[in-house]
């Protein structure tokens, strides 16, 4: 007798994840066609689809200044390069004489020289910035872009548990015994 209620209970067992999946296969079918949910279900789950539009922001951000700061780094590495050869042809120039725009030129090129590195030594820092910004972003976007994919799992089975509840309850005769449990199995 035991077998027979046990082999009852994973029959209905087997029945119960069949229409778990039907039912999470049908939201997902509402979701990528687009169609019309429960508004109730949708603005219930409005302050987290806020907080997921601000973290793909943040995603977007994240992506978009590391590519600034690389475009940056680069342009400012060939502006000293090019700061430096001026200042450097300057001197070179000023060598040759002894007259006061020889002088002039010289400090001139001594100048530039020295602004060129010290723009260089910004770069230090910007690549620092860029530095925590990948680690950043390899981490923590990575890790919360993990976590909201495995939540908009979960709530794609909560959905399709709603709309099997939804389907369950208009169909529910509270004077029938079997289709109370039901509804309560659901």
């Amino acid at each position: 007798m035991d077998t027979f209620k046990q082999g009852n209970l994973e029959d209905q067992s087997v029945v119960s994840r069949m229409q778990k999946k039907y039912w999470k296969t049908k939201q997902v079918l509402i979701k990528v066609t687009g169609k019309k949910e429960d508004e109730h279900v949708v603005a219930s789950d409005a302050e987290l689809d806020a907080k997921i539009e601000v973290f793909q922001s943040i995603q977007v951000t994240c992506t978009d200044l590391l590519k600034t700061i690389e475009k940056y780094q680069q342009r400012l590495n060939d502006l000293s390069e090019q700061e430096n050869e001026l200042g450097l042809f300057l001197k070179l120039q000023a060598d040759q004489g002894e007259a006061q725009i020889d002088k002039m030129t010289d400090a001139t090129g001594q100048a530039l020289c020295s602004s060129s590195q010290q723009r260089l030594a910004l770069g230090t820092a910007l690549s620092r910035l860029g530095q925590e910004l990948a680690t950043f972003s390899r981490r923590a976007v990575s890790d919360t872009l993990l976590t909201i994919n495995r939540m908009e799992q979960a709530r794609t089975e909560y959905r399709g548990a709603l709309l099997w509840m939804k389907d369950a309850s208009q169909e529910l005769d509270p004077d029938t015994c079997k289709q109370m449990e039901t509804f309560r199995k659901v």
